[in-house]
């Protein structure tokens, strides 16, 4: 089994030596100065091994860090509970969800592809080593920032080193009802392809471990405890019944088709996109407009692809109607509830730049744009030319606007609503604060990703993502709003703070979207 891992570990790291090579020489400037033989500079293959490496190691601490840190001790300050008794229960609900989502042996990977089916490696081997060497890295990651943030709550030291552990036996236990549904039903699961009912799971988790510190019910050491025996006997039946399987290669077969693989490597899953959105463009209707030149080819464009364009936003619409009407119907009454709810929304706006982030559906819409528009019609001169296309920005940058702007207004009335139900502010100028910032915030994400799609286009002819900056502008983004997550600024300050940014950037944005579009949005090879 080691020599499986030792052959595993260096055809994973040597694809991810050439991923590293081919993602230096997609940013500009170095790409025009790097040739393409770079691949055979054994200097540079070391380099690059050497990078591979590190960034193994780096990733088995910085997600745990990212993780315990911001999701859930920084967490344990928002509610009025036991910090320590707060982090046990974020942390015990979390970790069931985490299971669930990701087991680790079921993801359909180019590297388990390669080995298992192009270069017919011994499927049990295989999967059994690498799938401990991944519950180790579980162990090694978690255990310093369990103790370290687990102390700072007030968790003893015993009970933080059991933590990690905890980890394991879960995963264990999700691993072992895997192989078993699978000897029963013979039908593989790819968790790249959740479920109804492991998303129902992972809702049912999220809320029990953010919603009972909000009604004043957490879970303490005990009950921890209880929860830790029950898994470590059920995660040693469940390490039997792993070692004990003796089909994996039919278990792979079916997760590691070349579909299956190739969809969930390739970025956000295009080609699954594109199938599901082929399917929801609306040929069959005679749609016309009234408007002329380049607003007459975008209204068509959205008519045609309303179902795509705004399904998310109506469903997120109620959504967050429902959301609010059940906080109105608490606050009313439970005055302890409506006193906590007033102060959450008179400090931590800043949270919602996070929120905002989560349901801005601009990223998708660009795609379906490139999809269903661009990747055709950048085939032709004219459609490149200056003033194509910043005449069809413009008209795009409004639809994102207005798509985005229904979840966002409600977003912005709901919470003025509850400052006022929950017992008000001295300032009444914090109401109009409150939604005005959130819509600029939803501007702001408009903004951000129709300018960095124009900017930084992406995209290949079959729609693959073949940028390393504009991956890397996505996740500075996403890290950015996560951030503001655990910022405590008053309302005010920080809604005014966040106009004036949001109208700065918008500028700036446009500014620079309308000079260098011209020269950037084209297809990528």
């Amino acid at each position: 089994m080691l020599k499986s891992f030792i052959l595993s570990f260096r055809l994973r790291n040597t694809y991810r030596a050439n991923s590293i090579i081919y993602s230096i020489k997609q940013f500009p400037i170095i790409n025009k100065i790097l040739p393409d033989s770079l691949y055979k500079n054994k200097g540079l293959k070391i380099f690059a091994n050497i990078i591979s490496i590190l960034i193994e190691i780096i990733f088995t601490f910085i997600g745990k860090f990212l993780y315990i840190a911001f999701m859930i001790f920084l967490m344990t300050f928002v509610y009025e509970t036991n910090k320590a008794d707060t982090f046990l229960n974020i942390f015990m609900f979390l970790t069931l969800c985490g299971a669930v989502l990701n087991t680790y042996m079921l993801s359909p990977t180019k590297d388990k592809y390669y080995a298992i089916v192009l270069m017919n490696f011994d499927a049990k081997k295989y999967g059994l080593s690498n799938y401990y060497y991944q519950l180790l890295r579980v162990i090694i990651g978690f255990m310093p920032f369990a103790i370290y943030f687990g102390q700072m709550a007030g968790i003893p030291l015993w009970l933080c080193i059991l933590m990690p552990f905890f980890v394991l036996l879960v995963k264990l236990m999700v691993m072992g009802y895997c192989l078993l549904e699978f000897k029963k039903t013979k039908k593989a699961r790819n968790e790249n392809i959740p479920t109804a009912i492991v998303w129902g799971i992972v809702a049912v988790c999220v809320l029990l471990a953010y919603g009972l510190p909000a009604i004043n019910i957490t879970i303490n050491q005990n009950i921890f405890l209880i929860v830790f025996a029950i898994a470590f006997i059920l995660g040693l039946i469940s390490l039997k019944v792993i070692n004990g399987f003796k089909d994996y290669r039919k278990m792979y077969k079916q997760v590691l088709t070349e579909t299956n693989v190739y969809a969930a490597s390739d970025n956000s899953g295009t080609k699954v996109m594109k199938e599901i959105s082929l399917k929801q463009i609306e040929l069959d209707k005679n749609y016309t407009s009234n408007k002329t030149g380049f607003a007459y080819f975008h209204d068509l464009f959205v008519k045609r692809h309303s179902k795509i364009l705004t399904k998310a936003v109506k469903k997120q619409s109620v959504i967050i109607l429902l959301i609010f009407a059940v906080i109105f119907i608490v606050i009313k009454k439970n005055p302890v509830m409506a006193t906590q709810m007033n102060k959450f929304i008179l400090t931590y706006l800043p949270y919602f730049v996070f929120v905002m982030y989560i349901i801005n559906r601009s990223s998708s819409v660009t795609q379906a744009m490139f999809m269903n528009c661009d990747h055709s019609m950048l085939t032709y001169r004219f459609y490149r030319t200056p003033k194509v296309i910043l005449g069809i920005f413009k008209e795009r940058l409004k639809t994102l606007i207005l798509i985005n702007l229904m979840p966002a207004l409600l977003i912005g009335l709901g919470l003025a609503m509850t400052l006022y139900l929950s017992g008000g502010t001295d300032n009444p100028i914090n109401y109009l604060v409150i939604i005005v910032s959130i819509i600029a915030m939803s501007i702001f994400f408009s903004v951000h990703y129709l300018v960095m799609y124009y900017l930084l286009q992406p995209y290949n002819a079959s729609t693959e993502i073949k940028s390393s900056t504009y991956n890397v502008v996505q996740y500075l983004t996403y890290f950015v709003a996560y951030f503001f997550i655990g910022v405590k600024i008053p309302t005010l300050y920080f809604g005014l703070a966040m106009i004036i940014f949001c109208v700065a950037y918008s500028l700036i944005s446009l500014v620079l979207a309308y000079k260098y579009a011209p020269k950037t949005f084209k297809l990528r090879m």
